[in-house]
């Protein structure tokens, strides 16, 4: 009879082999596997690993504990306990694939998938929950509100090209600064598609298209004029008259979006949260939402929408049906 395959069991045994080869074979494996994450994982991934792995090798030092790998499952629970109540769940877990990395990287097995390691996380989110913290809504209404609002300063119009493109396009923070001049892609009915070249979703690059409307179009065409921007050029720049062309930083969107609203619990995400508590308002499909902000499932997008589903559920629509009679 054939014996079935064992993922689990194949992982322990190579683990096992590449613990008992030689020394040298064993460390030129380990010094490849290092080269090659270099360029597997995005330097914002790369910088978050490093400083977990920093925290979490001091925190052991501080409370008695082995801090290179192997790390035993006893302290991976103790540390995880330490957490709770402190940062949110999806933050341990992130944390525990950090701890997972560490031990892959030197091809020894994880403590993360002990049960120990897993009944402590499962008693954290039953003690403290497992919620998750999600950006305020920024609606359209609001946000054309804001544009209107604002002049015509080299300061302003910047500004307003940035809204225009957050609100239209439902980009992430990091998708907006990435646009260049020449991903505007202009249409016949004076709207525009945006080229996404890359994104959280889309690491390797395969592109995407977002939305910008004509007025939006128009908005970035000023600005694009204004700051002399040629086709190789970040779409959005620093306002000021001889500041070098680059991209920004990713967090200076959601400072322009808190600065023109005036809000300060709003951040860059808030546009893209309101893109969604409209569509779902006017009736779209959780397909075309799922299309519209380019996300692989649509967990995301119906987290975002909780409280308008809810509004919208069968549960209210059977109170409103029954009081008006």
């Amino acid at each position: 009879m054939q014996q079935q395959f064992n993922r689990e069991t194949e992982h322990l045994s190579f683990v096992e082999k590449i613990v008992n080869a030689p020394s040298d074979a064993r460390e030129k494996l380990i010094k490849e596997y290092q080269r090659v994450s270099e360029e597997a994982f995005a330097p914002s991934t790369l910088r978050n690993y490093r400083q977990i792995t920093f925290n979490f090798k001091t925190w052991c030092v501080e409370n008695g504990h082995k801090a290179d790998p192997p790390i035993s499952p006893q302290a991976v629970s103790d540390y995880i306990e330490h957490l709770g109540g402190k940062v949110r769940c999806t933050t341990i877990e992130t944390r525990l694939w950090a701890i997972s990395e560490m031990h892959r990287a030197e091809f020894l097995p994880t403590p993360c998938r002990h049960r120990l390691v897993e009944l402590a996380l499962k008693a954290v989110k039953r003690k403290h929950g497992a919620w998750v913290r999600q950006a305020p809504a920024l609606c359209k209404k609001e946000v054309l509100q804001i544009i209107d609002g604002l002049g015509d300063t080299r300061l302003e119009l910047r500004d307003k090209a940035a809204l225009w493109v957050a609100t239209d396009s439902w980009c992430r923070a990091s998708e907006i600064v990435a646009l260049k001049v020449r991903d505007l892609i202009r249409q016949d009915d004076g709207s525009s598609l945006l080229y996404v070249a890359r994104s959280k979703t889309d690491q390797f690059g395969q592109g995407a298209y977002a939305y910008l409307s004509e007025p939006g179009t128009q908005s970035v065409l000023k600005w694009v004029e204004l700051a002399n921007l040629k086709a190789d050029d970040p779409m959005l720049t620093k306002s000021q008259v001889n500041a070098k062309i680059a991209p920004m930083d990713p967090a200076t969107i959601s400072r322009i979006i808190k600065r023109c609203s005036g809000r300060t619990d709003v951040s860059a995400h808030s546009l893209r949260v309101g893109g969604v508590h409209d569509a779902f308002r006017i009736g779209c499909d959780l397909s075309s939402i799922m299309v519209a902000g380019r996300w692989n499932s649509p967990e995301m997008p119906a987290r975002y929408a909780r409280k308008i589903l809810a509004r919208d559920s069968a549960a209210a629509k059977v109170s409103e049906a029954f009081l008006k009679t």
